[in-house]
């Protein structure tokens, strides 16, 4: 049976398999911010497939560029911590740096996906590439030697997460998956010597399990103050 595909508001087809990991990673963080008790009906849903890898350029040709370098990586490293915390900040600063004078869109992926949870059912890296400007953009910005880079001002555990988590200490134990918000600006940089800044929020979902480093689970859609 061939897999089922949902159109989206811009008319591209979304993988359903995409959808349930979504939903699955964005319930666990929303059941807790509402101290909401069925968060173990969402961590025990069956895992979905993993979906045959696929380009992220949604079958648009990749850019000149692109084509003809091995794949590297300019992406910071994971720290070695399990402070969600101190993981969220250092993911964010990732998220926000890239430098399209060095590295394709492709290879900036590559570097980003180090960053994730290799747990497939905990793993929303629609969310998280979704971050990233796509394949025509990038390319463009190549062309302006366009680079960012990011300075993070604060994180913290959304005041709703620390409320359920006092209410409800174990909901936690199944996932270990908290919700993180950082504060933080952007700055730009172009040839000819255009710059320009400004002040970024995110929430992201961050897996640490106990004794394990963190990893990113994914971004979630609005954010969490």
């Amino acid at each position: 049976m061939p897999k089922q595909r949902f159109p989206t508001p811009s008319g591209r087809p979304v993988d359903s398999s995409s959808v349930v990991r979504r939903a699955v990673m964005v319930g666990v963080i929303l059941a807790v911010l509402a101290g909401v008790t069925g968060l173990v009906g969402y961590l025990t849903r069956p895992a979905a497939p993993e979906p045959p890898p696929t380009s992220d350029s949604h079958s648009s040709p990749p850019a000149p560029h692109e084509t003809s370098r091995p794949a590297r990586s300019i992406v910071l490293k994971p720290p070695h911590t399990n402070a969600p915390v101190t993981f969220a900040k250092a993911a964010t600063k990732a998220l926000w740096s890239y430098d399209t004078r060095h590295a394709s869109r492709a290879e900036h992926l590559s570097g980003l996906k180090a960053w994730m949870t290799g747990e497939q059912r905990y793993r929303d890296w629609k969310s998280v590439s979704g971050q990233v400007p796509g394949t025509t953009l990038w390319s463009r910005m190549h062309d302006n030697a366009q680079r960012a880079t990011a300075s993070v001002e604060e994180g913290h555990l959304p005041e709703a997460f620390k409320t359920a988590m006092t209410q409800d200490p174990g909901a936690l134990t199944q996932a270990y998956i908290y919700a993180v918000t950082v504060t933080g600006k952007q700055s730009l940089a172009w040839k000819h010597g255009g710059s320009g800044a400004e002040p970024r929020q995110i929430t992201l979902a961050v897996r640490c399990r106990p004794h394990h480093d963190c990893a990113l689970s994914g971004v979630l859609p609005e954010v969490a103050p």
